[in-house]
């Protein structure tokens, strides 16, 4: 039996899940203001017991420092190089494991969602931010200081501006916060709603964030030559208007053999990915 706790910047969900990759039992909490006793909090509720529990898999919403355990993660109040796998040590009796979000969420698409069964696999994250989980040839790519999969920062425009600079242009141009500029808008979800509704201004600004993630996706999987690129994240929970669009510009932009061979896919996991993928890391670790 496993634990999978997925943090967040507003909220922390934790389940209990056994070796199949099947959830027992779930709940969420704020985050608050000390996230690392929430997410030991969260853990203890879906546990009841340790007694049993093998390992703890924890997913984290930034850059997970595997040589040194540390933690950072701008959403999340206090994590400024923390000493995340420290203190969580002083808080659970078994053994924990530690990685990104993006991470959990490539490895629970392919244990249990819409890459099951593939070796080669990019699942893209696109909500406020925009991130990227890569499995290549069944290993999970790290990079050479863990920052690998911040493809937020993809150049796709040559004329540099400060929002760019601040964020990437990719994220900038095609998470959450950019579909709403486009139609001077509070959030994403305003836009999507004005879409489902038939507003022509609304569908352009959907058509043209849905323009850039082609191009972006396309530039990873002439990369890495993906079997399937999984698409998540709050953004995605709109893939029905985008995905059409999206495959479109993969086609145009993509190295062709590659472009013909890939899937292109909405998650099957949902919310749920990361905790899945949590799981999936505890369950590696005490392997």
């Amino acid at each position: 039996m496993l634990i999978a706790v997925d943090v967040g910047g507003t909220k922390i969900a934790a389940a209990l899940v056994d070796a199949g990759g099947n959830i027992i039992r779930k709940v969420k909490l704020p985050t608050g203001t000390n996230a690392v006793s929430r997410a030991a909090e969260a853990a203890r509720q879906v546990a009841s017991s340790f007694d049993g529990i093998d390992a703890v898999g924890v997913a984290v919403p930034g850059i997970y420092y595997a040589a040194t355990g540390r933690a950072w993660a701008p959403n999340v109040p206090g994590w400024d190089h923390i000493l995340l796998r420290q203190e969580l040590e002083t808080l659970l009796p078994v053994p924990i494991v530690v990685n990104s979000d993006r991470a959990a969420c490539v490895l629970g698409e392919q244990w249990k969602g819409a890459a099951q069964g593939c070796t080669d696999v990019v699942f893209l994250a696109v909500g406020t931010g925009i991130g990227a989980g890569i499995l290549s040839g069944g290993r999970l790519i790290r990079g050479a200081s863990d920052i690998a999969g911040a493809v937020g920062w993809f150049a796709l425009n040559p004329e540099m501006n400060e929002t760019y600079r601040r964020v990437g242009c990719w994220e900038a141009e095609s998470a959450g916060p950019g579909l709403a500029r486009r139609l001077g808008a509070r959030n994403a979800e305003e836009v999507v709603e004005a879409a489902r509704r038939g507003d022509a201004a609304a569908l352009r600004a959907i058509e043209e964030t849905s323009r850039y993630l082609g191009m972006g996706i396309a530039n990873l999987i002439s990369i890495l030559n993906p079997q399937v690129v999984v698409l998540g994240g709050g953004l995605m929970q709109a893939s029905d208007l985008m995905l059409d669009t999206i495959r479109r510009e993969v086609r145009e932009w993509a190295q062709p053999i590659a472009a013909g061979q890939v899937r292109i896919e909405a998650t099957r996991l949902g919310e749920d990915a990361a905790l899945i993928g949590a799981a999936r890391l505890a369950l590696d670790g005490v392997a």
